[in-house]
């Protein structure tokens, strides 16, 4: 008897199964707490965001934005941080319709993965507060218990996506056969495009066009 093949479910994490975007939430939330100063680093952010939404963000320069902050910080102390942010923003951002989606597919045997730009620090938390035991994401480099403010390797973005993944898949033994893909941004059509089943949730206005275009699937979590 041939063994059924154990299927991807791949998520992508920002206004898809959250109603909003952790990493730039983190930016205000640490407007909000006094970490960084509202002026200069809430500007920042935000003019960061609107490349994203545009699709000319250059990752690299925004993720060294984004980790600077942490270096002030010892990993505990971060901790602390992050719970907090946890319980005010993000867990109020989780989408209705998310937990029965993830559930949907977990009672169908299939392994879940997140696989998001934002950087491993915000969304770690995140993958584990949802129940999806494997994070795909942009890595901040950590060295002897502190954040450097630096990444420890390419960021996880646009077609970066696909590299980042076909390395875990040979990692843990898994195909892109039969794979599913959520996503709500035209920064990830090249993954969408390489799936089976790509299914759009609440698309920006270019990715809502592309599925349209090509009789791809949308549904909204919201």
């Amino acid at each position: 008897m041939r063994e059924r093949h154990t299927r991807l479910a791949l998520f992508d994490l920002d206004n898809t199964l959250l109603a909003g975007d952790s990493d730039h939430a983190w930016g205000q939330f640490m407007v909000a707490q006094g970490i960084v100063n509202r002026a200069d680093y809430g500007i920042k952010n935000d003019a960061f965001y609107q490349d994203y939404l545009a699709g000319n963000l250059d990752m690299i320069a925004y993720a060294e934005f984004s980790l600077a902050p942490l270096t002030q910080y010892s990993t505990t102390e971060l901790q602390t941080i992050h719970k907090e942010f946890m319980q005010t923003t993000i867990i109020p951002m989780i989408a209705p319709k998310t937990e029965a989606l993830l559930k949907k597919h977990r009672d169908a045997g299939d392994v879940l993965v997140i696989v998001t730009a934002t950087n491993d620090f915000i969304t770690t938390p995140i993958a584990e507060y949802l129940g999806i035991p494997h994070l795909i994401a942009t890595p901040a480099e950590c060295l002897d218990g502190r954040y450097t403010g630096k990444l420890s390797g390419a960021p996880c973005f646009q077609a970066g996506k696909i590299d980042k993944l076909n390395t875990w898949m040979a990692q843990n033994g898994h195909t892109i056969e039969g794979a599913c893909f959520y996503s709500d941004s035209h920064n990830d059509i090249p993954l969408l495009a390489l799936v089976e089943v790509p299914i759009v949730v609440d698309p920006d206005t270019t990715l809502q066009a592309h599925a349209l275009a090509n009789d791809w699937p949308q549904i909204s979590l919201r």
